[in-house]
């Protein structure tokens, strides 16, 4: 199983292309594999034989596991005898596969209630140790899907468990025997009607919006900004830069300019929390919540987005965009956000509450801009005209972002979108 992008530690078979049996050429596709929420194409290293696949479709694979054996053709192995090298204690795919033993399964349910039916019930004594460091009980170790020899747990399957964010920390484990647990069995009558199954990201997607309601104490802070001059100045400019530079440009560069200049204002919304500790993150990469053609949703990131002019920031959202509407995205394309704002406002939503996207402090949402009356401050008085208005909410961890910071941040994106200097140069 390759390596499809960093922080990534296993993959899900989709698809075989190549059956077993069949030959291939040096660069065909012989199999897909889904990543995160990042279908990716797996080429063919050499040409020849696909021998035998250990692993079928819909399996997770941890990377740099053997998925199946090739068998090389006669030219490629000659060039290549001089330079490869077997090492004594190498253990080879036939053998890895009669030791493969299945992994214990967990599944966690919409009630995030999950079963265990693995025997994790011997643990080294550096598991233990381990476990005593970051507070982990013996009943969340025996949740800890396990790698090792005869489902023994391993060191590496522990610390891949708390890079994930202990994601079954606070599920209750299902049992034949309601009392064994002490927990209220409840149940609801669900009615009848259609029985549509989740696919794999709507499943991803519900299991990582659970863990970030369960994990971050959800505050949203909420301000309004006037747009007018913004909305003015893209609407008498856009024809103009589609012609210079031969991009559209729509409202989504300008919001990431301003909640990046915002963003080097307050660095400590940029942030994400480990255990105690606060990173607060030097590159400030803007994640932008984007609507799929199925529905569901995925977040590309617009990569240090406070170094890059208008012309460049346009560039890569348009690119972003396209590739999300067919599919196209690459696994590096959704990794690294630093800070998400969600577009509710292409939706007609006057506002939103969002969900923190982990593991992530902050999360801005961009209501409809909606023209309306209002009273405005001019050398005559007062006076009441037609403005371009929206509204802004944040929502934001409140283990580490109290109200003043998370107030004045969004206060300042509204400032710097209020602000906007309608004579700018395209």
């Amino acid at each position: 199983m390759p390596k499809m992008g960093e922080s990534i530690t296993e993959g899900t078979i989709i698809n075989w292309l190549v059956a077993e049996g069949d030959s291939f050429d040096e660069g065909d596709i012989i199999l897909e594999v889904a990543t995160d929420k990042v279908d990716n194409e797996v080429p063919a290293p050499a040409s020849g034989v696909l021998k035998e696949t250990l692993f079928s479709a819909k399996d997770v694979v941890p990377v740099g596991e053997v998925i199946a054996i090739l068998e090389v053709s006669e030219e490629v192995k000659s060039s290549k005898k001089q330079n490869v090298i077997q090492s004594d204690n190498e253990e080879s795919p036939k053998k890895k596969k009669e030791s493969k033993r299945p992994k214990p399964t967990q599944s966690v349910s919409t009630s995030n209630s999950f079963s265990v039916n693995n025997t994790n019930t011997f643990f080294s004594p550096l598991i233990i140790k381990i476990a005593k460091e970051h507070h982990i009980s013996f009943e969340e170790l025996a949740r800890i899907p396990s790698t090792g020899n005869e489902g023994r747990l391993r060191k590496s399957d522990v610390f891949n468990y708390i890079e994930e964010g202990r994601p079954y920390k606070f599920a209750q484990p299902i049992t034949q025997d309601p009392t064994a647990y002490r927990i209220p069995q409840l149940t609801f009558d669900k009615g009848k009607g259609k029985v549509i199954e989740m696919d794999r990201m709507r499943q991803m997607i519900a299991d990582h919006m659970v863990y970030s309601k369960h994990t971050s104490p959800h505050v949203t802070a909420y301000v309004e900004a006037d747009l007018t001059n913004m909305v003015n100045w893209r609407n008498a400019n856009k024809k103009a830069f589609k012609e210079k530079y031969g991009e559209r440009l729509t409202f989504t560069p300008l919001f990431v300019e301003a909640v990046a200049k915002a963003v080097k204002d307050f660095p400590n919304i940029n942030a994400s929390v480990d255990g105690n500790n606060i990173i607060v993150k030097e590159d400030i990469n803007i994640g932008m919540a984007t609507a799929l053609p199925s529905g569901n949703l995925i977040v590309p990131v617009v990569k240090n987005a406070d170094t890059k002019d208008l012309k460049t920031l346009a560039e890569n959202v348009n690119e972003l965009a396209s590739k999300a509407r067919e599919n196209k995205l690459a696994g590096d394309d959704i990794k690294g956000s630093t800070f998400t704002i969600s577009n509710v406002g292409t939706f007609g939503s006057v506002m939103g509450t969002p969900i923190i996207n982990q593991p992530e402090v902050a999360i801005l949402a961009l209501g409809i801009i909606k023209k309306r009356p209002e009273v405005i401050e001019t050398e005559k008085g007062d006076e009441i005209a037609i403005r371009s208005m929206m509204y802004l909410s944040l929502s934001f961890d409140h283990r580490v972002v109290d109200g003043f910071l998370g107030g004045s941040f969004v206060r300042r994106v509204a400032d710097y979108f209020e602000q906007f200097d309608v004579n700018r140069k395209i």
